[in-house]
């Protein structure tokens, strides 16, 4: 099996395409939102864009319906034993009252201390501002890390912006920025850097073809791997 992306409208359809004795293009789309494409031996790379991007309407419908049997997860309740990610690890929640308001990460719990009694409405707000701050340092710092070998594509230092994003991880913009969802600081760091190595590579290569993938397997030759992990990554 090979990987690719497509970009149809503003949606990202990865997916995966072997070769086979079959005659024609056949697509699936799995309960856990894979993609899957079985074409003849010699169809061109770009033949099999085409034929996803023209079924791209199909696929977000086929999302949708099983979209519907996924697991939910739970509605973030913000009370003291509820289990919330940082950097792909699973902390539990300690709500307390104190002298002073603070959030600290210490021996597998997320500390919430507040003034007042607590309550989930303070406990969220307390949480999200340090979600926020720990999001702007730690991008930051891969975002220098991965620049490194960028720059050696010539690709200059990006503007770093951070910000809830309700479908996707990241995006650029040709004026020298790049976004990152504040929920990545949620994901392990070899998950951040593929997102920033992605984007990063964007400011060479617009769109998902083949001098793109290359671009990235040079840049971080098991994006593949690191793709598929923030993939299968929930909240």
């Amino acid at each position: 099996m090979h990987a690719d992306v497509v970009i149809w409208g503003t949606v990202e359809i990865p997916y995966r395409y072997s070769f086979s004795q079959r005659k024609t293009l056949g697509i699936s789309v799995h309960p856990d939102l894979s993609v899957t494409v079985k074409t003849p031996h010699g169809t061109s790379l770009e033949t099999i864009r085409e034929y996803v991007l023209r079924r791209g309407g199909w696929i977000r419908r086929a999302w949708r319906d099983f979209e519907l049997y996924l697991p939910k997860q739970p509605e973030r309740r913000y009370v003291s034993g509820e289990t919330h990610r940082y950097l792909g690890r699973q902390y539990r929640l300690k709500l307390e009252q104190g002298e002073a308001e603070s959030v600290k990460c210490l021996r597998g719990y997320l500390w919430v201390i507040t003034r007042e009694e607590p309550t989930p409405e303070r406990a969220k707000l307390l949480l999200d501002g340090w979600y926020r701050d720990h999001a702007k340092a730690v991008f930051h710092e891969r975002l220098l890390a991965c620049h490194q070998r960028a720059a050696r594509e010539g690709i200059i230092l990006p503007l770093l912006q951070i910000r809830k994003m309700a479908s996707r991880w990241g995006s650029f913009s040709a004026a020298g920025r790049i976004t990152l969802n504040l929920a990545l600081i949620k994901a392990p760091k070899e998950c951040i850097d593929y997102v920033i190595i992605h984007e990063l590579c964007h400011f060479k290569v617009k769109h998902h073809g083949t001098r793109f993938w290359k671009l990235m397997a040079g840049m971080m030759p098991d994006y593949e791997q690191r793709r598929a992990k923030l993939n299968q990554f929930a909240e």
